[in-house]
């Protein structure tokens, strides 16, 4: 079951993008998907169709634009296509939800980044990472400088 929160500007590091009939929907990458989620990434749908099958996901139509969900991946935001370039792969989205499964929500109905463990890519080193501890409030702690 997800618990939907509106259009909302979040994301989590390296989504996987899915672009069907003018909308698109972006799925947080995890920790216990990372393998899966390097798969799709490395490997072309134009050589494996059924890749997504092959990663061990499946799909449900979301409910606010034409374009599948990755029941595997607990996090989304559902656009809609707003522009796309193809001479520069641009791809501009307006964001009409996000959604994220109850398992990855807290106590206050929110959803919690020790539950979800996005994963961020370390180009240095070439590995996918866990997003770490909370280190200050947002918006909050950069007051005490004023």
């Amino acid at each position: 079951m997800r618990k939907n929160f509106g259009a909302k500007p979040w994301t989590y590091p390296q989504p996987v993008f899915i672009l069907a009939r003018k909308a698109f929907t972006v799925s947080m990458a995890t920790a216990e998907q990372a393998v899966a989620c390097d798969y799709v990434g490395i490997e072309s749908g134009n050589k494996v169709a059924d890749k997504v099958a092959k990663a061990g996901w499946h799909t449900t139509k979301s409910e606010f634009v034409d374009a599948p969900l990755i029941d595997e991946l607990p996090m989304a935001v559902e656009c809609r296509l707003v522009s796309y370039d193809p001479e520069t792969c641009r791809l501009v989205g307006e964001i009409v939800n996000v959604s994220a499964d109850e398992s990855v929500l807290d106590e206050n109905g929110k959803i919690d980044p020790d539950k979800l463990r996005p994963i961020t890519f370390d180009p240095v080193h070439n590995t996918y990472r866990v997003l770490g501890e909370k280190v200050a409030n947002a918006f909050q702690d950069g007051a005490k400088l004023k």
